[in-house]
């Protein structure tokens, strides 16, 4: 039987005036991320051939064509956005999307399977999927791990396959997230200790409810019977927005992955309540004796909140629209010798473009030990997303997007950093993967005409780690495919932008000596990606 602990035993509220004021949570953290199921056309499935590159210079030695909307509206699964993700084994790699999952030969990018969700889920198990899904590699186990809605929303089901090979057998386990709401947004990592599954809640009505943070005993989903969640341990935080004070155990709550000995697992998120990291531990994780350290307040740098991706689209209406989601960290988060990697998106303070911000921090204090910004002024770059192997060499990817008729079409790109004491060194120019092939994305509306609604994108990326050669990295991201009408080559299309997504592998080479750093450095000044090392002092979250 799982344990339930309520958060407010471990998690000290947080500390305002003493008045009587009601607590918010940020801007756009009370909308619930449920993605948007489109209705079924037959000329939907009309996708052209997959396209990929081999050799390329640079560091790609890699890159092609993963799932795309036109394969899952092929099997009636026509989900936007696609929450992108992916992951790297011992001979494959596995992409998971909203409506399908496919399985592609790692040495060529040959794509071996692809089936829908629903499909996978059956075969391992379950009934259903409602898609936030996503996918890691054990390389200790040599096994996979893929998560997901189930077929009701306030479940959480995880699968794990029996071997290395993804196309071989798997089998199942589910848990209720959020009992009569939706366990939305839900995160994956992974230690020597515990399986970390985050959620943001929702109530029945779709108003925000809190988090969830559920830590799995490894052992219980790798060993040698079926997976099971039966002494999963939960922290529930729940959210009253008449309340002041609220507990901040974080939004899109992360496990660090780690393979660092000790019983201890370590949180990172973003507050729920400023424009800051907030960091925490898992004592004894793994265990039913689990608990939860104080959490505290990071001290990054100050942001803002994020505004729409521009594009260059000549519909001035449409130049703007490209949904950037906010400054939660979304991808999968990394500790290394005692210092833990993150990035996600911000607005730096009086500016009005988004850029993508790295951290670390401490991993005992949670203090920011350095920071830096991916970006420009004259575009916006979100949906970032990192690892970092043994010796500190480091890949981001991300998307960027501005109004640039020539530069400025949805971007997905990757640069390779060294760490280097608190702060990272790039080793390397942009490595641009693959640009949208239209300038005007907007999803839920025809070519031509304003966009309509909401403007997914995202929601997240990925990088991992060859697990035959931790010097190659396998990044994943989103980009906008050819319209569906003649334009774009299906004349008996519906005319709607299509979304598509890319599959890379990057060689981050040789780690510089030192005397190279100060070239590195001076480097910086040309990509716009301003370094800060800071010290701050962690603010502990008091009553």
């Amino acid at each position: 039987m799982y344990r339930s602990i309520s958060a407010v035993a471990f998690v000290v509220a947080l500390s305002i005036s003493s008045s009587s004021l009601a607590q918010q949570v940020k801007s756009g953290y009370g909308n619930l991320e449920k993605k948007e199921l489109l209705a079924f056309q037959p000329s939907d499935a009309a996708g052209s051939a997959p396209q990929q590159t081999t050799g390329s210079t640079g560091s790609v030695v890699l890159g092609f064509d993963g799932i795309s909307q036109y394969d899952v509206a092929a099997v009636h699964r026509n989900f936007i956005p696609p929450d992108t993700m992916g992951a790297v084994g011992t001979t494959q790699y596995m992409e998971t999307s909203n409506g399908g999952y496919a399985v592609y030969d790692k040495a060529t990018g040959t794509r071996d399977s692809f089936v829908s969700d629903v499909a996978f889920w059956a075969a391992a198990g379950q009934t259903g999927a409602e898609g936030d899904s996503r996918v890691m590699f054990n390389k200790a186990a040599g096994r996979w791990i893929a998560t997901s809605f189930g077929a009701s929303v306030s479940d959480i089901q995880i699968a794990v396959s029996a071997t290395s090979n993804a196309l071989g057998a798997w089998s199942s386990t589910k848990f209720t997230g959020f009992a009569g709401g939706t366990a939305d947004y839900s995160t994956l990592a992974l230690d020597n200790n515990a399986v970390y599954i985050g959620t943001n809640n929702f109530d029945g009505n779709g108003a925000f409810a809190g988090t969830s943070l559920n830590v799995i005993p490894i052992h219980d989903l790798f060993g040698a019977g079926a997976p099971s969640a039966s002494n999963r341990v939960v922290f529930g935080t729940s959210y009253d927005p008449a309340s002041s004070n609220n507990a901040d155990n974080g939004y899109a709550i992360q496990g660090v992955n780690s393979t660092s000995a000790g019983t201890t697992g370590h949180i990172q998120a973003v507050s729920l309540f400023n424009s800051d990291l907030v960091g925490y531990d898992v004592k004894n994780a793994g265990t039913l004796a689990a608990s939860l350290s104080q959490t505290v307040l990071a001290g990054a740098t100050a942001y803002s909140g994020d505004n729409p991706g521009r594009q260059p689209s000549l519909m001035t209406s449409n130049s703007r629209v490209i949904d950037t989601l906010d400054d939660r960290v979304g991808s999968s988060v990394y500790e290394l010798n005692g210092k833990v990697y993150s990035v996600h998106t911000v607005t730096p303070l009086g500016s009005d473009y988004t850029v993508v911000r790295w951290t670390i921090t401490d991993a005992v204090t949670k203090a920011v030990l350095g920071e830096g910004d991916i970006g420009d002024a004259t575009h916006d770059y979100y949906q970032g997303s990192l690892a970092v192997n043994g010796v500190g060499q480091v890949v981001i990817g991300y998307d960027r997007s501005g109004y640039d008729p020539t530069t400025g079409r949805i971007t997905f790109a990757t640069r390779i950093f060294r760490a280097a004491g608190n702060t990272l060194l790039q080793t390397g120019n942009e490595q641009v993967l693959r640009v949208s092939l239209v300038d005007d994305y907007h999803n839920g509306s025809i070519d031509g005409q304003t966009a309509v609604g909401r403007q997914r994108w995202g929601d997240y990326s990925a990088v991992s780690i060859d697990p035959n050669d931790p010097s190659k990295f396998w990044v994943i991201g989103e980009y906008a495919r050819e319209y569906n009408d003649a334009a774009g080559g299906h004349p008996l299309g519906s005319g709607r932008s299509r979304w598509g997504t890319w599959i890379a592998e990057i060689d981050a080479g040789a780690v510089p000596e030192p005397s190279t750093w100060m070239t590195l450095v001076l480097g910086f000044g040309v990509i716009g990606a301003v370094v800060r090392r800071r010290q701050p002092v962690p603010v502990a979250i008091q009553v």
